[in-house]
């Protein structure tokens, strides 16, 4: 009888225990880890961008609310509110924090944390920048992915004048705001050099003032356009593509959602693609990898 019964006791503790036993192994499992989405744009015109980081991430194993979230801070085109967001997704103590939409965004990020991992997209050079000792050894607590679509004016030209060989008076549309788009005039005016043409610079760092340049254009009788590489102009894209036709002024475009809008062409880097890469590296650092041994990939 008191064999039975001390077995009776002991079936019961072993169920007692068994009940147990998920709830416990669930507390010791690690959180899930967050990757904080610091990005100067908006979520509208993100959303094929967002697509395309999810699909890197998904390449290496990751899905967004399976084994990964992804806090969204987004600057609605207000670059003095990414410190502040910047800010709290350091005090969220994310793992690891994409900076995209132009070099403010990359600046907010490294000026909040010197220990979190950060990977960027950056239309530029992120030496040049500050943001990186080197593209081979970025060293620090950052790396990323970027391009040299500023860079690419005298080629847009050349293809832009193919298509509208008589174009007497060309113009290169700049935001004065971005500090990344320094040398593209000097570039520009070489490369209209070379094609003896006319040219104007015109700057527009507003909607407002997208409207006024557009006004200049025409009493200036430009024949060409060549939109500059810049985060706030690609987001008044179909301003500027409704514009252009309603001028009836040829204008290339530096990405080819441009001419998904509507646009004419466009030449330039794929920016889905970067940020699919940019998702890969994110992935490869939540594997453990750090950012000072993941090289910078450059276009």
């Amino acid at each position: 009888m008191a064999s039975y019964i001390g077995r009776r006791k002991f079936l019961a503790t072993l169920g007692g225990a068994a009940a147990a036993w998920p709830l416990a192994a669930r507390a010791e499992q690690p959180a899930m880890p967050v990757i904080g989405f610091l990005s100067s744009r908006s979520p509208g015109e993100s959303a094929p961008h967002e697509r395309a980081f999810r699909l890197g991430l998904k390449d290496s194993g990751y899905v967004e609310s399976e084994n990964v979230h992804i806090a969204f801070r987004w600057a609605e085109g207000e670059n003095e509110r990414l410190p502040a967001l910047a800010a709290d997704l350091v005090a969220r103590r994310v793992t690891v924090i994409l900076a995209v939409g132009g070099g403010p965004s990359v600046i907010a990020a490294k000026a909040a944390t010197a220990t979190i991992p950060i990977v960027f997209t950056f239309g530029g050079d992120p030496v040049q920048a500050g943001f990186v000792g080197s593209f081979n050894e970025p060293s620090g607590n950052i790396t990323g992915v970027s391009w040299f679509g500023s860079n690419l004016a005298p080629k847009k030209l050349e293809l832009l004048l193919q298509l509208v060989p008589d174009a007497a008076v060309v113009a290169l549309l700049l935001n004065p705001n971005n500090a990344e788009v320094a040398l593209q005039p000097s570039e520009f005016e070489q490369a209209v050099s070379t094609f003896g043409r006319q040219f104007h610079i015109v700057n527009a760092g507003s909607e407002v003032e997208i409207d006024s340049a557009f006004a200049a254009l025409v009493e200036r009788r430009v024949g060409a356009l060549v939109e500059g590489s810049d985060p706030f102009l690609f987001s008044r894209r179909r301003q500027i593509i409704a514009l252009a036709a309603r001028h009836a002024i040829p204008t290339i475009h530096p990405n080819r959602e441009s001419v998904a809008d509507g646009g004419l062409m466009s030449y330039g880097n794929s920016l889905t693609e970067a940020y699919r890469r940019a998702g890969n590296y994110a992935a490869r650092i939540l594997k453990g990898a750090k950012p000072a041994d993941l090289p910078v990939e450059a276009d």
